[in-house]
């Protein structure tokens, strides 16, 4: 039998027991800087803005030390769409008992390019998806630092989300639905949700229990997941996640978003400076929490009615 663990939220670490590991806002807001400057012209899929995004996290996959995924001899899962070259990237972290169970944490890394004309032209969706991009990368840090996941877990960043989810239907054709436990993925979590800091919300929460589960591996803390408030905005068909959720995975989004009076939603103005990193980093650090007994394999999500 496991030793039960103590779990404490602390500035800037995560505290398992007696050992440590940093989940830090100065490391959030390098990848998060990164991703969101004017230098990725908007991440638009197809533009050689979005190459230089896929470049840079294939250096943060590779710094961090993750595996490829499948037969791939890099990082890049690459296929072709409307006539054209896309990719996703994918970094694999092993399980050790469990490495043919999978755990998929995802974000979408395209976003909306350039405008025609204006001093400001670059849309360059800090918050929609740079947050969620930010926290997988920090994640598979974290996640290959404390080397003890069971299951295999898989991490991925998505292009083509914001024009049809490309790069997630694809990623869902080449694998087997019955070998993947649950999806976390991450959209849009750099402001407060509705709720205040230390709160976030997960779509299609009532479709599944994995939403109770990271419920319960959080109360020991002062953070809180809730049923997603905005029914009638349907978010649980609108991200990368329902691909996945289609063929009966507990495919959940985690997100913070105020979808019903969200400022800077697919605007110019969706800069790193509106962003709440301290309140960003936290939510991070709750995923990594919130996620451990999945990891673990002490606990399976129920599967969701296919859609």
């Amino acid at each position: 039998m496991k030793k039960s663990v103590s779990v404490f939220l602390l500035l800037g670490q995560i505290v398992f027991g007696q050992e440590k590991f940093n989940i830090q806002k100065e490391e959030v807001k390098r990848i998060e800087s990164e991703l969101s400057s004017d230098k990725m012209m908007g991440r638009e899929i197809f533009t050689s803005g979005i190459d230089s995004a896929s470049i840079f996290i294939e250096k943060e996959f590779k710094k961090i030390g993750l595996t490829n995924y499948g037969d791939l001899k890099n990082y890049r899962q690459e296929f072709v769409v409307k006539g054209k070259q896309a990719n996703n990237v994918i970094g694999v972290l092993l399980g050790k008992s469990k490495p043919n169970e999978f755990v998929v944490f995802s974000a979408h890394y395209d976003h909306l390019g350039l405008k025609n004309s204006g001093d400001d032209k670059v849309y360059n969706g800090a918050n929609d998806d740079a947050s969620g991009v930010t926290a997988v990368i920090t994640l598979a840090k974290y996640f290959k630092e404390l080397n003890e996941n069971e299951r295999t877990i898989i991490f991925v960043a998505f292009t083509g989300e914001e024009v049809g989810g490309f790069g997630s239907k694809y990623f869902t054709q080449g694998i087997n639905p019955d070998t993947v436990i649950a999806m976390f993925n991450i959209e849009m979590i750099g402001t407060e949700s509705k709720w205040g800091k230390n709160s976030a919300y997960i779509t299609g929460f009532e479709k599944s229990d994995f939403g109770k589960i990271l419920q319960k591996n959080l109360k020991d803390s002062n953070f809180s997941f809730n049923p997603d408030p905005y029914p009638t905005e349907q978010l649980f068909y609108r991200s990368d996640n329902a691909r996945l959720a289609a063929v009966g995975v507990p495919a959940h989004t985690i997100s913070t978003s105020k979808m019903d009076s969200e400022p800077n939603y697919h605007q110019l103005s969706d800069e790193i400076s509106t962003l709440d990193l301290d309140n960003m980093s936290e939510i991070i650090k709750s995923i990594a929490i919130s996620s451990k007994s999945i990891i673990s394999g002490m606990d399976t999500p129920s599967r969701v009615e296919k859609l």
